[in-house]
């Protein structure tokens, strides 16, 4: 029997585990019917994910769906926001039961945790993508957005930085490294952990935000774009894990891949001096490290220094327009 997009829909999408009270309704009508928070803004992300461009053919679907979900989330937890709700558009070659289970399954573990119910969207016949719509919620007037940071506010960052580049790059077979830390880096780069509730504890002490999902050079110049300020960037301080350190040839390329290095889907955040000394009460209960790497300033340019002497290194981010493919050729 020729499977269609309805038994996909009845068999996969339909029998997600997360049931929400504000969901009015669900998936099976034209549109979904959700109750957002009185006193709250709605907060909504989309991100598409394109085989050979965020995804070898080779990955296991549910990576992919871990990493589809993940990258909105990520967004969410940067805007200081509570995820509920999203809605899926699957674009497949053909309809593949096998594929869609193991998606489903990545893909409902990491909604499960964060309690995000799926409440619509569309398969159709196509080159494998997935795109997400992702709906969230903030305390009106709470969100955290890239404008906002001001000369002298400190500059931080969460976790570690640069295994996401790491790993694709064993992915890709561009370097050989141990079994262990192979695994912690594929890890990195496809299960990424969203900082959702370090970005809810922000609210109210981080004055601008951003993820990492375009390089933290990248994003720091996207806060320092819309903030109308610059940054003094101590590369000393970059959060870099053992795993990373043993994998590339020095430190300094180490630190190059911190500050390049794409989907790591950290937050980057601004602190004024006033608020400084509460960041680690505030983020006590989230399990997530933070580092201070830096100081915004009024030069309008982003600085990177060593031993406070300037560095004439020449960096990039991710532009999808421009870059050859992140997973692909």
């Amino acid at each position: 029997m020729t499977r269609n997009e309805f038994d996909l829909i009845r068999d996969y999408f339909a029998r997600q585990p997360v049931k929400r009270r504000d969901v009015a309704l669900g998936i099976g009508d034209d549109c979904a019917l959700v109750e957002v928070p009185e006193g709250c803004q709605l907060v909504v992300t989309t991100d598409t994910l394109v085989e050979g461009t965020h995804f070898l053919p080779t990955a296991s679907a549910s990576d992919v769906a871990h990493k589809a979900l993940a990258s909105n989330l990520s967004d969410l937890a940067a805007m200081g926001a509570m995820p509920a709700w999203c809605s899926l558009a699957l674009t497949l070659p053909e309809p593949d039961d096998a594929w869609v289970a193991g998606f489903c399954q990545g893909f409902a573990a990491l909604a499960e945790h964060f309690q995000v119910q799926l409440i619509g969207g569309d398969t159709t016949r196509g080159p494998k993508s997935i795109t997400i719509t992702l709906h969230g919620h903030v305390p009106k007037g709470q969100a955290l957005t890239r404008a906002g940071a001001k000369p002298g506010d400190w500059i931080f960052v969460t976790g570690t930085l640069g295994e996401s580049q790491a790993g694709l790059d064993y992915i890709l077979g561009k370097t050989v490294v141990d079994k262990a830390r192979a695994t912690t880096l594929i890890n990195r780069h496809y299960r990424a952990q969203p900082r959702v509730t370090a970005g809810q504890a922000l609210r109210g002490i981080a004055s601008a935000a951003i993820d990492i999902s375009d390089g933290l050079h990248a994003d720091l110049t996207h806060i320092l774009t819309a903030s109308g300020v610059g940054a003094k960037v101590d590369v000393a301080q970059l959060p870099l894990s053992e795993a990373l350190l043993a994998d590339q040839a020095s430190v300094e390329q180490a630190q190059k891949l911190a500050l390049t290095s794409g989907e790591e889907y950290e937050l980057c955040f601004t602190v004024p001096e006033l608020h400084r000394g509460t960041l680690d009460t505030a983020l006590k209960h989230s399990g997530v490290s933070v580092q201070c790497i830096g100081q915004i300033t009024g030069n309008h340019r982003l600085e990177l220094v060593a031993d406070n002497q300037p560095l004439d290194w020449v960096l990039s981010g991710w532009d999808h327009f421009k870059e050859p493919h992140r997973d692909g050729s």
